[in-house]
């Protein structure tokens, strides 16, 4: 027969809830030990890991910021650096170009000084040569003059062709008259020259009397003239007068580029001097 078997019912008595069963994985959860006491969870392993580099990120913007800034501030600084050196660029361009200006200036001035100096030491060189400067004849009025009186100006060149009756002067007597008169007998340089004198005499007394240039035959049989240059070539007559000497007469009422005549320096004749003007003016 079989055995009845009869399970006892045990109660336990107690005033606190059942414990719960721990499970595995999972935190459990903790009562706050006293009534109004905030709980505190504890953060997972992801949350933790994104907190980190939330901070990484703050910090990375902090520092980019940072160097935004210095690198602002570095090209505000650079700009201002180079404003400042174009600045002073312009400004010493400024005062070179200026610099440059008043040398120019001064160069001018220094060129003028110079030349109105000439001048003045040519004109002082010219009344020297004078015993006693004629100055009625130069600067009448108080107004000077680049010739002197009855002189006529031909290429910066003072003429006197001399015109008074006879007796005439021999060629030294002819030249000493010119040096008086701080001049010398004439002579000729160009054809234009040659035309100016030939333009300017007078037929007198016969076709044998002209004017005495400064123009002679040294002892070398060589035509010179007085200032050492040779005077072979010129313009010697064509057809001779049949005259002879050691100086040279230009003839009136000639050709113009044949009218030059050997004569005896003892002939009496008039003559042409020339001088340098007064006033030099460059």
């Amino acid at each position: 027969m079989e055995e009845e078997i009869s399970y006892s019912t045990l109660v336990f008595k107690n005033a606190g809830a059942a414990p719960k069963e721990k499970k595995e994985g999972n935190y459990s959860e903790v009562e706050p030990a006293a009534t109004g006491q905030a709980a505190t969870t504890l953060p997972s392993d992801g949350e933790a890991a994104a907190h980190s580099h939330f901070h990484v990120l703050v910090a990375c913007l902090g520092i980019l910021c940072v160097l935004l800034v210095a690198s602002i501030s570095a090209i505000i600084y650079i700009n201002v650096v180079l404003n400042d050196q174009t600045v002073n660029l312009s400004n010493l361009t400024a005062q070179n170009q200026q610099l440059i200006e008043e040398r120019g200036i001064l160069e001018r001035e220094t060129e003028e000084l110079s030349r109105v100096t000439d001048n003045l030491n040519w004109t002082l060189g010219l009344i020297l040569r004078f015993d006693i400067f004629p100055v009625n004849d130069y600067c009448p009025d108080k107004k000077c003059q680049l010739c002197g009186k009855n002189w006529i100006l031909f290429q910066k060149k003072c003429y006197l062709f001399y015109d008074e009756g006879p007796p005439w002067q021999t060629w030294q007597e002819s030249r000493k008259y010119c040096q008086n008169t701080a001049a010398d007998l004439a002579v000729i340089d160009s054809p234009q020259e040659q035309e100016f004198i030939s333009a300017h005499i007078k037929r007198y007394y016969d076709r044998y009397h002209g004017y005495w240039l400064g123009l002679y035959e040294n002892k070398d049989k060589n035509w010179v003239w007085i200032d050492g240059r040779n005077g072979t070539r010129g313009f010697w007559a064509m057809k001779p007068l049949g005259t002879s000497g050691l100086c040279a007469l230009i003839i009136p009422e000639r050709s113009v580029t044949a009218n030059w005549e050997p004569a005896d320096c003892t002939m009496e004749n008039k003559f042409v001097c020339e001088s340098d003007v007064l006033i030099r003016d460059n």
